[in-house]
């Protein structure tokens, strides 16, 4: 590092095709067809996956879910909590473009520094959850 800049880790191409094929194995066991985006460290989309019959309001979702989860480094299920017993910010951050509040988004880490994010949207935000927790599981195998 220097005294003007940062250095930021990024998510390999290889590491997205492993959340992809795991979260759409996951997806497919659970019977929910998802849509799946992996965003890097900025929030631009790196990978995508819509499952045959994968709801197309989703493609947004889960594409706001992972670029939530990397804006803040948070999971978006997290936010709730945080903005529920503060009415100001509770009805005002939800007017923020992209911003999602409930389930099934989740920053990607790599050595504990965030490379990337994950976003999962098909389903219940219970069963995105579940997709994207069983994808960030294989990577880290």
């Amino acid at each position: 590092m220097t005294a003007n800049a940062v250095t930021k880790l990024s998510i390999t191409q290889a590491a997205c095709d492993r959340l992809i094929e795991a979260a759409t194995a996951k997806a497919a066991e659970i019977s929910v067809p998802a849509v799946i985006a992996v965003v890097d460290e900025s929030g631009a989309l790196k990978a995508f996956r819509r499952m045959d019959n994968a709801p197309l309001l989703s493609v947004d979702i889960a594409t706001n879910k992972a670029y939530t989860a990397v804006s803040f480094g948070i999971a978006t299920h997290e936010w709730f909590d945080f903005i529920k017993g503060d009415p100001p910010l509770l009805h005002g951050i939800v007017h923020t473009p992209r911003l999602v509040v409930f389930g099934g988004g989740y920053p990607v880490k790599v050595d504990g520094q965030i490379v990337g994010g994950i976003g999962i949207s098909g389903g219940h935000y219970s069963q995105d959850m579940v997709v994207a927790e069983a994808a960030l599981a294989a990577l880290a195998e």
